[in-house]
């Protein structure tokens, strides 16, 4: 489950698609708690019982959790792996933003920390170099780095996965990098939904793919005058919905 923009600024329509199927099953308006029960509600009047939903993916909203926890009340949560690197890649740009006002050399490198090291381009890879070498000692480049030994995590074996984690949060709570530590307590508040990963790999990578499609049509469309045309047209797009047939005559 995840949302997608329907307008410019606070305006959202939350989508629920099945992974196994990769399909959408129910679309509906805002980001918050409401919507799961408004899911759950549509499940049981298409004969589902939400009690029989065991495993959920999503981003690490509050209300979403929320939401989760009332009306699926069986559904164990795995946080998108997208979604809590996404993050810790803010971490590493407060970090950038503050060192930036007495370390001119940052400014402009926004993407130079934040995209992966293969997709640079070979001047932002100089830059990287540049700016990473020791002597140097930038915050930021610390930072990077503690980014970067995170992504361990998700490259352990699930027996091994659990002490790497908790070895990463015990050094990064001693970074003297106040981001970098908020992301560590976010990490511990959500650790049983992130340590699940490694047990379902559940991603909502394909929901990410079909929110792509989403706002390519509403960009074909130039909009929508109301939410319930998007969510019509999220149906027909993602819902694999059944076709009448066609004769010809």
């Amino acid at each position: 489950m995840d949302e997608t923009s329907a307008r410019r600024g606070q305006d959202y329509v939350s989508v629920f698609m099945d992974l196994d199927a990769g399909r959408v099953m129910f679309a509906t308006d805002g980001r918050n708690g409401a919507t799961v029960e408004r899911f759950a509600i549509d499940l049981a009047a298409h004969n589902g019982q939400p009690e029989q939903v065991t495993e959920v993916c999503s981003d690490m909203s509050p209300a979403f959790i929320r939401g989760i926890g009332d009306h699926l009340p069986k559904a164990e949560i795995t946080f998108d792996r997208y979604h809590v690197i996404a993050e810790l890649n803010k971490a590493v740009d407060e970090v950038r933003k503050g060192e930036r006002k007495s370390r001119p050399e940052l400014a402009g490198t926004k993407y130079v920390w934040l995209k992966r090291p293969e997709n640079l381009s070979t001047r932002q890879g100089e830059q990287l170099a540049w700016l990473s070498r020791p002597s140097a000692r930038f915050a930021t480049a610390r930072a990077y780095r503690w980014r970067w030994d995170f992504d361990g995590f998700y490259e352990q074996p699930p027996e091994l996965s659990q002490a790497y984690l908790e070895r990463w949060c015990r050094g990064a709570i001693r970074s003297r990098l106040a981001p970098v530590k908020k992301f560590v307590r976010m990490v511990r508040s959500h650790w049983d939904g992130i340590l699940s990963w490694q047990r379902t790999r559940a991603s909502n990578g394909i929901l990410e793919g079909t929110n792509s499609l989403i706002q390519a049509a509403k960009r074909k469309a130039r909009g929508y005058r109301n939410k319930a045309r998007m969510i019509t047209v999220i149906y027909l797009i993602a819902g694999r919905l059944p076709l009448p047939s066609t004769h010809t005559i």
